[in-house]
């Protein structure tokens, strides 16, 4: 094995997902600072992988820096903002390629507030249940909003085929969401109107 093949493994294994995330926002070809990084995730990475903090984001790029993946320069006088701006460099476009091809995919992770509550709802009551879906419901038709005003803004640019492909993924997956809430409080409005039920006499 190469010292090069040797090095990726390497940082796979110390590399968190969201260093790679940050590489991959600066994929792009833009010189972009913190802020800018932060904006970028919030307008796509977060209808599917979620957004990382600006703290989460400095840290990746500080690692990220150290490990030759990305370079910085201060920004222009003429910015109004003391900032640094970063961009990918050979190196990280290399091992970037290379954690797509090689690294092993992670499955996703299901934790669902709104079924966790309902899955208890002998302890609650129907006003409570349905309130809870009405609001997951209202909160998935948002979130579809928002990706669907994304993927416009993404399709104007060629290069954005990709990430406007998601953000298309990202309306299909809200949407059915946004759906399998509605089929939800039918469900509940069924069972609520079924007698209690009672326990059979010994």
């Amino acid at each position: 094995m190469s010292s090069r093949h040797i090095q990726y493994a390497a940082d796979v294994e110390s590399l968190p997902t969201t260093a790679w995330v940050v590489l991959g926002l600066l994929s792009f070809g833009r010189e972009l600072s913190g802020y800018d990084l932060r904006k970028w995730a919030e307008a796509s990475v977060r209808f599917f992988y979620g957004s990382p903090a600006m703290s989460q984001i400095y840290r990746e790029l500080r690692r990220l820096e150290a490990q030759g993946y990305a370079v910085s320069r201060p920004a222009p006088p003429e910015e109004p903002r003391r900032k640094r701006l970063y961009r990918i460099t050979p190196a990280g476009l290399d091992a970037l390629a290379g954690w797509l091809r090689e690294a092993p995919v992670e499955a996703p992770v299901l934790k669902h507030g709104v079924a966790l509550r309902v899955w208890l709802g002998h302890l609650s009551d129907p006003a409570t249940l349905r309130r809870t879906v009405l609001e997951h419901r209202e909160f998935a038709q948002r979130m579809l909003d928002e990706v669907s005003a994304a993927r416009a803004v993404a399709e104007h640019d060629p290069t954005w085929a990709y990430p406007a492909m998601i953000e298309r993924w990202g309306e299909r997956y809200w949407a059915a969401e946004r759906d399998a809430a509605d089929a939800l409080l039918a469900d509940l409005a069924t069972l609520n109107q079924q007698p209690p039920a009672t326990s059979p006499v010994p």
